[in-house]
């Protein structure tokens, strides 16, 4: 043993080492399961630890959110593989349908000057590709910078040949099931990107805005009205009903009694509800199942009738009378003017109240009916209700049971559909003959129900939660019984943050237990967001982000990681500071020094080559 082996700098040399050290792992295939079912000599009864890894998108860039669940995991995979079980952890990434297609939507407006539309769509998705094999590695480069031990050569992508197909699968299961249908409902429209969106792609917000009290006439001719208050007049337009609560002293007598909708003149009944709060403005409420939630689930119960008074642009459509072509906001500023003419006005007020907007574009989002394809949810709920309640699957910190359980019990059918082109279009082709509908594996020449060729398949692409739903499985292989499949399959581990406890994981449970019978992972561990020292969230107008690659360039992916992980407890938020992170490279340099010392004392220790004969005699 030469004296070089013992020699370490006073100083440990991140930078020097990490990427070097990283590459010789993988290049040597430490990161593989030993035990790997598809070589000679697997024994499938020594059961293996797996983990599939949250897929970033593809369009993303690393932030402290990604650090953190590589931190997390790999923790995890490393402690399981020292420990000699056969270890895999799958990694991947996410098409990010509207992400994505925004991405490359304002390159071409940039480097080309079109638009999507005018292009038409086989040529945009030949740049989205061409884009996202140009800048789709940016994101695994960054996570193995955080020295994540994934097994490279297993990595997926979810539009990549085999997840299709397994997407296609699951829809047409599903469909043939009579779990899929086809229907108008009230959904999240946003108007820029001109697609309905998820839950989770709309943000709320604070905002000042104002409180439009009016008068609702009575239609008797007494000169009697209800007075009705609201954040959004244009949508007057459609209101089908004005309701009140059914003890409310103030309003009892109206009941059952018609008014008049302002300016249009339209009659429309006064209904009691006990969703309807007192306190609130006037607590009469105007109801517009076309363009509310909660008054949809109004309308609902009273059959009231549902119009919709806004187009896809969020301009007044025909239903709006004289403000037809409208923008929504215009619209909003002429009917209060003219409700102002017609002493239909009573007061306004500064109001601030939740604003929702699109978390992709920025403008504020419409409730709207729109056609749109539907999962009907509740017997995969009530599976994945009882995987958790019936201990197959633990949630780490366990209160996080009691918010699955009500979100679950709770749930609504499950828009699937979206209005954009990069994605998994959806398998249904639609015959121009007679109007059928062909639902199949393989892309049809001619529909099932006339034989005619005259079929179209429907624009729509799916959720890319759908996909993402059946990642544990389908990144093994799946509908295919693969080797893969039948060992790393149920999976170990499911690690993500507490933000996307429904939007993702309540729809693995859902997928894994309808296609597989089997929950996908046995524990879900969630750990909290990350926000500044002084516990704000992190945010570019607040400008306290922390970019993690600058924070490994300064002080090294170790003292960042091991920050993260001593930092944070399971399901709660973590505070931090650069400070932090800076006093954790001191104590990895700590330890280095330490190294150092036992080095040089086994040198010490080290016995020496004899001297030839006749030397030191």
């Amino acid at each position: 043993m030469t004296s070089d082996l013992f020699t370490l700098p006073k100083t440990y040399d991140f930078a020097a080492t990490e990427q070097r050290i990283y590459a010789w792992w993988e290049e040597n295939g430490y990161f593989k399961p030993s035990n790997d079912p598809n070589l000679p000599g697997h024994n499938p009864d020594i059961p293996p630890y797996v983990i599939s890894i949250p897929p970033p998108n593809v369009t993303g860039e690393l932030h402290l959110g990604h650090a953190m669940f590589v931190s997390m995991e790999d923790l995890m995979i490393r402690y399981h593989r020292m420990k000699g079980i056969p270890t895999l952890w799958v990694p991947g990434t996410d098409h990010a349908g509207i992400a994505t297609q925004l991405q490359v939507e304002k390159m071409l407006l940039r480097t080309e000057e079109v638009t999507r539309e005018e292009i038409g769509r086989e040529k945009f998705l030949e740049h989205t590709w061409e884009w996202k094999h140009k800048f789709g590695s940016l994101i695994t480069n960054q996570i193995r910078r955080l020295g994540a031990s994934c097994d490279w050569t297993r990595e997926r992508f979810t539009l990549d040949e085999g997840l299709s197909k397994a997407v296609r699968e699951a829809f047409v299961t599903l469909y043939e099931k009579g779990l899929i249908y086809r229907g108008p409902r009230l959904i999240n429209w946003s108007p820029g990107l001109k697609t309905a969106v998820s839950d989770l792609e709309v943000e709320y917000a604070e905002e000042q805005g104002k409180l439009y009290h009016f008068k609702y006439m009575l239609t008797d001719g007494s000169g009697n009205y209800l007075p009705v208050a609201t954040t959004r007049p244009e949508t007057i337009l459609g209101d089908t009903a004005v309701a009140v609560h059914p003890e409310d002293d103030r309003y009892k007598k109206y009941v059952g009694k018609m008014v008049l909708v302002p300016i249009l003149n339209r009659e429309i009944p006064v209904v009691a509800d006990e969703y309807v709060d007192r306190e609130f403005g006037t607590g009469a409420l105007k109801v517009t199942p076309g363009h509310d939630p909660n008054d949809y689930t109004i309308g609902e119960r009273h059959h009231l009738p549902i119009i919709s008074v806004l187009d896809k642009e969020a301009k007044v459509n025909e239903n709006g009378g004289p403000y037809a072509g409208l923008d929504r906001f215009e619209a909003r500023k002429r009917l209060w003017e003219d409700m102002r003419i017609h002493k239909l006005v009573i007061k306004e007020e500064p109001h601030v109240h939740m604003v929702p907007r699109s978390q992709r574009g920025g403008e504020i989002v419409e409730p709207m009916i729109s056609v749109q394809w539907f999962v009907k949810i509740e017997s995969l709920a009530e599976a994945a209700l009882g995987a958790v309640k019936d201990g197959r699957i633990k949630i780490v910190p366990d209160h996080f049971e009691k918010v699955y359980y009500n979100w679950l019990e709770n749930i609504q059918d499950w828009c699937i559909s979206r209005q954009l082109w990069w994605g998994h279009r959806i398998p249904v082709w639609h015959c121009g003959t007679c109007g059928g509908q062909t639902v199949s594996r393989e892309d049809p020449v001619k529909c099932q129900h006339c034989a005619s060729e005259a079929i179209e398949q429907d624009p729509d692409v799916l959720d890319t939660w759908f996909s993402s739903g059946l990642w544990p499985f389908s990144t093994l292989g799946w509908p295919d019984k693969t080797p893969d499949v039948g060992y790393f399959y149920p999976t170990s581990m499911m690690e993500t943050g507490y933000d996307i406890l429904f939007f993702w994981v309540a729809r693995m449970i859902m997928m894994g237990m309808e296609f597989t019978g089997q929950p996908p992972f046995h524990t879900v561990y969630l750990h909290g967001l990350i926000r500044d020292e002084h516990g704000r969230k992190m945010s570019k107008s607040y400008g306290n982000v922390i970019d993690p690659l600058g924070v490994m360039d300064e002080m090294g992916t170790d003292a960042l990681r091991f920050t993260l992980l001593v930092g944070s407890t399971p399901g709660k938020d973590m505070n931090l500071s650069l400070k932090k992170v800076e006093a954790n490279r001191n104590f990895a340099n700590k330890i280095w020094n330490a190294t150092r010392f036992v080095l040089n004392a086994v040198k010490a220790l080290t016995p020496q080559p004899p001297l030839p004969r006749g030397e030191g005699e």
